[in-house]
């Protein structure tokens, strides 16, 4: 009997494989007190960091400043043991704070605890369900936008303790009524509140500028905090709005539950799964292009869902990826998920120690500090080099945006989506309609006619690796081509992309081969892309994929003479 031939294809991972946290890796290749070293440094980096973060945005969601402290000790500390990032940090995040103060005005704080747990055990189902793969196919147009969206709502959330307003009766959630709300109260503006927060913004920008790695957002809330005490300032303190943060973390406790009030909260435990299955993936990503390492995304989303109702058990709020703080942690040496650990005892042991002393920062002083975190979630790069490259990933952008400063945040992702993929399939049939003179079956020609004798050489150069892109190269297909030339564009001395036969690409793909390049020219490689038409080759170069990090060729022969001739 003929045996079966061998399959060439790889096997795909079990499930021990897909969700066995970095944690256990990490230990697996060997790790010592080198590591430890590094990741403590780390770990108390981004704790200094997380510390007036979490206090900030716990306020701002509408609960007490405590609470933000339980979600990034409980929730953090859980987030790097089971995730599968080796570099995540988890914790109280800006995009959460709308759908939190809705959810806390709306149900109250045992409701916001019941939808925190239910968007858990969601979390846990997308991540065993395998479903994570299917969130990183959002266009990127969509994410920069929900995210300037957020960053626009934040900063009107802040505007009433900026200026240390008093209006009469409760801010309203709505974007348009809250201005008109504020505006009304103009009059009560406080100069000290006024001077406080200015100080603060001055304070992390400028040591954001001249010296990068001190933590500004702690020496802005100290310094202010001890220039309020000692001129006995007339602005508002965590001290005199909530009396202070305990010193303790509390016991778990299940929150108030019953079946009407998990039915009332159920869309906005949709919403903090969806939003936190978006923001945790996104802010693995980003580790990612830092590091060159690869993440396990229903791992990490497993783990999202274990802290978020670690969190609710301690009455936390919702938990997920942070990318600020993500990225601090990896400038700051981190080696490994211990480092994310660490930042959470560090934290608990700030609160244990350091308690008393949070009575005394003005709320002028968080608001600041979350001011500046709203104007960097406003990718502008970003959002100039869609506006310079397509009408339609413009529109995608545009609509976005609105949605979610005017509607909801869901909304705003839902509709974006939706867009993005009627304008491919828009793209599609013009791109179709434009080769249509094309055969659809080249015909046979003799192997000389045309073109130069087969160089054995060109095949098997070790210094060299060919990757072609064949088809359109949009969002649905990003994710795929990304981890390919991840995991290929750094392993040899020359790296050649043939997009001879890619009839157009998005923002999105143009992103992944920014990222790619990046990547490869830190590792010292040389990155050509060859064949690319005149329209894609400008939406690259928008995007930034110009030299130095990358050369362009007209055909895949110019390129490997390019390379050879180096």
């Amino acid at each position: 009997m003929q045996s079966k031939p061998a399959s060439t294809t790889t096997p795909a991972p079990d499930f021990a494989e897909l969700f066995t946290p970095k944690l256990v890796t990490v230990l697996r290749e060997g790790y010592g007190l080198a590591g430890l070293r590094a990741d403590a440094i780390a770990g108390l980096t981004v704790a200094i960091v997380a510390l007036p973060l979490s206090m900030a945005i716990a306020i701002a969601s509408g609960v007490s400043p405590e609470r933000g402290l339980y979600t990034a000790v409980v929730g953090g500390f859980l987030v790097s043991l089971l995730g599968g990032s080796r570099f995540q940090i988890g914790g109280p995040a800006g995009a959460f704070i709308v759908l939190v103060a809705a959810t806390v005005a709306r149900h109250g704080l045992d409701g916001l605890l019941v939808a925190t747990m239910m968007s858990g055990v969601f979390l846990l189902a997308i991540g065993y369900l395998r479903l994570g793969t299917y969130i990183k196919y959002i266009p990127f147009p969509v994410t920069v936008g929900f995210t300037a969206g957020i960053g626009v709502i934040i900063f009107s959330s802040q505007v009433r303790d900026l200026f240390g307003l008093t209006p009469a009766g409760k801010e309203p959630g709505e974007f348009v009524e809250k201005l008109a709300f504020l505006w009304q109260a103009a009059g009560t503006a406080s100069a000290a509140a006024m001077a406080i927060a200015g100080a603060t913004i001055a304070l992390i920008v400028g040591l954001k500028r001249y010296r990068p790695g001190w933590p500004g957002m702690l020496f802005a809330v100290v310094l202010t905090s001890a220039l309020v005490v000692a001129l006995q300032l007339p602005v508002e303190t965590i001290g005199t709005r909530f009396g202070g943060i305990p010193r303790t973390l509390p016991l778990p406790a299940m929150p108030a539950f019953s079946w009407d009030l998990a039915m009332a909260v159920l869309p906005d435990a949709i919403a903090f799964a969806l939003l936190g299955s978006i923001e945790s993936l996104l802010s693995a990503v980003v580790a990612d292009g830092m590091t060159g390492r690869r993440h396990r995304s229903n791992c990490e989303l497993v783990a999202q869902g274990f802290a978020n109702i670690g969190s609710a058990l301690f009455g936390g709020i919702c938990v997920t990826g942070t990318i600020a703080r993500t990225a601090t942690n990896v400038r700051a040496g981190a080696r490994g998920p211990i480092a994310g650990m660490l930042h959470s005892l560090f934290l608990l042991t700030f609160m244990l120690v350091a308690a008393p002393l949070a009575a005394y920062i003005p709320l002028a002083a968080l608001a600041g500090v979350l001011a500046t975190v709203a104007w960097n979630m406003i990718e502008k790069p970003a959002f100039a080099a869609i506006l310079r490259t397509s009408r339609a990933d413009t529109a995608v952008l545009v609509v976005t945006l609105a949605l979610v400063i005017f509607r909801d945040l869901t909304e705003g992702i839902v509709v974006g989506f939706l867009l993005g993929s009627i304008l491919f399939i828009d793209r599609m049939a013009r791109s179709i309609a434009t080769e249509a003179h094309a055969p659809l079956v080249e015909e046979d020609v003799a192997d000389t006619v045309g073109g130069k004798a087969y160089d054995p050489a060109s095949a098997s150069d070790p210094d060299t690796v060919v990757y072609r892109i064949s088809g359109a190269f949009f969002f649905g297909t990003a994710a795929t081509v990304g981890a390919v030339l991840d995991r290929i564009a750094d392993q040899r001395k020359n790296f050649i992309l043939d997009c001879s036969a890619v009839p157009f690409l998005d923002s999105t793909a143009a992103n992944v081969i920014e990222g790619a390049a990046r990547k490869a020219h830190r590792a010292g490689v040389r990155f050509v892309i060859a064949g690319a038409s005149m329209e894609v080759r400008r939406t690259l170069i928008s995007h930034g994929v110009k030299a130095p990090e990358v050369d362009y060729a007209g055909t895949l022969a110019d390129a490997r003479d390019l390379v050879r001739a180096r």
